[in-house]
């Protein structure tokens, strides 16, 4: 499932779209995650001869805020990649891929025809798209119990000291929690623990106040690293232009049971276990506290 730096790519690749008009709304009438349907004639009601804003991010999710002038009620797209989901900016004369479910036909100014289409495609139908209303979104029950979006609110070890008193759960667990972390998955879960020097099933509540802080530099890391080299593409990822991700050949251990720990003094094999039905990579020299 793409994680915060994977959606924040293709968040800053959607640049493109912003200032253009919605001229035409198609969808498949399918349903996506939880056989929750798209919101057809919401959506044409709320998008139709309005202009792309701003694409904003949080954790996972992305707002694609829609505004006019002449028409109350500013609204937001939202939308879940899923596992396997593609938001991408296609020439409008090209073919829609499989499994489209949502386009948006976009011109500039005053033009009638279309040049470019937001498409949302999806085999596996675990995304979401959806509206909310601007200034609301904590309304919306995906949003609603979100915690920390690590880049916009100041991710802090003091954060992650405070969130894990108490917490009987394994720190890499604790990391997965959205809303603790908004934005943090399986991939960079395990590869700031590794950067951090922490044992992925140690207990958070064992989690020191030089430990969090060491933590949440880690994270901060990761992400950096990732969003330098475009996101992780492992299967389905691509960004709004249909480039993979080229941060799978940076990664530290996600991936890489069997394969020597980076570090030059450690050289340990990096180890896969399984965490509640997940696999979690680390180092058990590095990682062994």
């Amino acid at each position: 499932m793409p994680e915060l730096p994977e959606v924040e790519t293709v968040r800053r690749t959607l640049a493109p779209a912003v200032g253009l008009r919605v001229l035409e709304v198609w969808t498949s009438g399918l349903p996506l995650r939880l056989n929750h349907p798209v919101p057809t004639a919401a959506l044409r009601d709320a998008t139709l001869g309005r202009t792309i804003e701003a694409v904003r991010r949080w954790g996972k999710y992305l707002l694609i805020d829609l505004c006019d002038r002449l028409v109350p009620g500013p609204a937001s797209m939202l939308v879940h990649l899923g596992m396997s989901g593609r938001l991408r900016l296609m020439d409008a004369s090209q073919p829609r891929p499989a499994h489209t479910h949502v386009a948006l036909a976009l011109a500039a100014g005053r033009a009638r025809t279309p040049t470019v289409e937001l498409r949302y495609s999806d085999p596996r139908r675990f995304g979401v798209v959806d509206l909310v209303v601007r200034g609301q979104e904590r309304a919306h029950p995906a949003l609603a119990g979100l915690g920390v979006d690590p880049l916009h609110d100041g991710l802090t070890g003091e954060l992650l000291y405070t969130a894990s008193r108490g917490v009987r759960r394994g720190i890499k667990l604790f990391l997965l929690d959205q809303g603790v972390l908004a934005g943090v998955g399986n991939i960079y879960a395990s590869e700031a623990l590794w950067v951090a020097r922490i044992r992925p099933g140690m207990q958070a509540r064992l989690l020191t106040r030089p430990r969090a802080e060491a933590l949440a530099q880690a994270v901060h890391e990761v992400f950096a690293r990732a969003l330098e080299h475009g996101g992780t593409s492992l299967r389905d990822f691509v960004n709004a232009d249909g480039l993979e991700g080229e941060n799978a050949h940076y990664l530290h251990v996600y991936d890489r049971a069997g394969q020597p720990c980076p570090r030059a003094e450690c050289g340990q094999l990096i180890r896969r276990t399984v965490v509640q039905g997940r696999s979690t990579f680390h180092c058990p020299r590095c990682q062994r506290r």
